[in-house]
């Protein structure tokens, strides 16, 4: 027959009783000598404690509507006792109410923006209206007024087909005796003699050979950078100028232009 080893039996681990745990039991304990709703006040080391009672606890009649039934403290340890001997007694009102007064703010609305200062007037500089006055002076030097038909043309099968249209005015694009632009102008006078040259002036620059213009002849291209008319001896050329204006002779306007002998 075996026998079984007796086992040592060891106490549970409790929780460490304080004086509150004293107080909790002692309050409980007095539930039912204290009335449906009564309270305990506490204090050790400055802690307060408050309870309510539930509705199905036994009820005692209070002595008074600001009076907090006593507690039955023979249970309590002496250690719970001296305190409550030695903390202050908190005792709140039932009828007490919380509040706090509000500060009074004052909203002010921004300030409207300032409007920006009016733009002072432009005035026309002096420099401008120096430009603006010299400007008939300038146009006058490039453009200066017709010459009457200068001898040249007699005899010159170039300048007698061109002096046919004097008179004809400008047109940007044009082509025909209704208007023609400056290289317009040139290739049609030269197509009447059955020579083809090229349509914008840039190109006619290469369409012969380039002459100084001390071997310039009556007849010859008379060209500068974007421009391009007829030599017409001497001083003068003929060409469809600019929009507003119309073909003339005129006297050379050009600082260095280039004279271009066609050959055909």
């Amino acid at each position: 027959m075996s026998e079984t080893p007796q086992r040592a039996r060891h106490r549970a681990a409790r929780r460490p009783v304080t004086p509150l745990d004293d107080l909790a039991t002692a309050a409980t304990g007095s539930l039912a000598t204290v009335g449906r709703r009564s309270a305990v006040v506490a204090a050790s080391g400055g802690l307060v404690m408050s309870m309510t009672l539930p509705a199905s606890a036994a009820a005692a009649p209070a002595e008074g509507p600001s009076s907090v039934p006593a507690v039955d403290v023979t249970a309590l340890t002496a250690d719970t006792r001296a305190a409550l001997a030695t903390s202050p007694v908190v005792s709140v009102p039932t009828d007490a109410a919380w509040g706090f007064d509000a500060p009074a703010i004052t909203v002010t609305p921004n300030p409207e923006p300032e409007p920006e200062p009016e733009p002072e007037p432009v005035v026309a500089s002096t420099a401008r209206s120096a430009s603006t006055e010299r400007a008939p002076v300038a146009e006058a030097a490039e453009a200066p007024a017709a010459a009457a038909v200068p001898q040249s043309v007699s005899g010159n099968a170039v300048l007698e087909i061109a002096a046919r249209y004097v008179g004809v005015p400008y047109v940007s694009g044009g082509t025909t005796p209704d208007g023609f632009d400056c290289s317009g102008f040139t290739s049609y006078v030269y197509a009447q003699l059955g020579i083809t040259l090229s349509r914008s002036s840039a190109d006619q620059r290469y369409d012969g050979v380039e002459v100084s213009r001390a071997d310039a002849q009556p007849g010859d291209l008379i060209w500068s950078p974007g421009h391009v008319g007829i030599y017409a001896g001497g001083n003068q050329q003929i060409d469809s100028p600019r929009p507003g204006k119309t073909i003339q002779f005129r006297d050379i306007w050009q600082s260095n232009p280039i004279f271009i002998r066609v050959t055909g």
